[in-house]
């Protein structure tokens, strides 16, 4: 069964980059260019992983982790921001909100797709 990944993020180039990526490796992915639809994509979907960005317009990514966690404690989230000098509070926000790794822009593909490996594929049971 392949896993199903949500990008959220209003960049198109991001999302289809790491759509076309990610859907080579395996993944099922859809994308979602605000945290509104990415919920909803979310609700709709039997979702494995989600990456959002922190700034976009109607919901930002903070926001798709707070209410992310409400709904499912342990799904791994990804959160990117390029959002210039408060970038870095920005992704400490993410972590303090229960962002399971952040990554700031502009990233290397590799090392998005490296984490998603790294979240998805490794055994749940560390005994396994």
């Amino acid at each position: 069964m392949r896993s199903t990944i949500v990008v959220i993020d209003n960049e198109v180039d991001i999302c289809s980059s790491l759509q076309e990526r990610l859907t080579m490796d395996g993944y099922h992915v859809r994308v979602a260019p605000d945290g509104r639809k990415g919920l909803q994509l979310y609700h709709d979907h039997q979702v494995d992983l989600v990456i959002t960005d922190v700034l976009m317009p109607e919901m930002d990514g903070l926001e798709v982790v707070r209410t992310l966690r409400k709904l499912n404690s342990t799904i791994p989230i990804i959160v990117m921001s390029g959002g210039g000098g408060r970038d870095l509070d920005f992704l400490i926000e993410a972590e303090e909100f229960g962002a399971t790794r952040t990554i700031s822009k502009p990233f290397c593909l590799e090392e998005v797709v490296a984490m998603v490996h790294e979240l998805l594929d490794s055994p749940s049971d560390p005994n396994a």
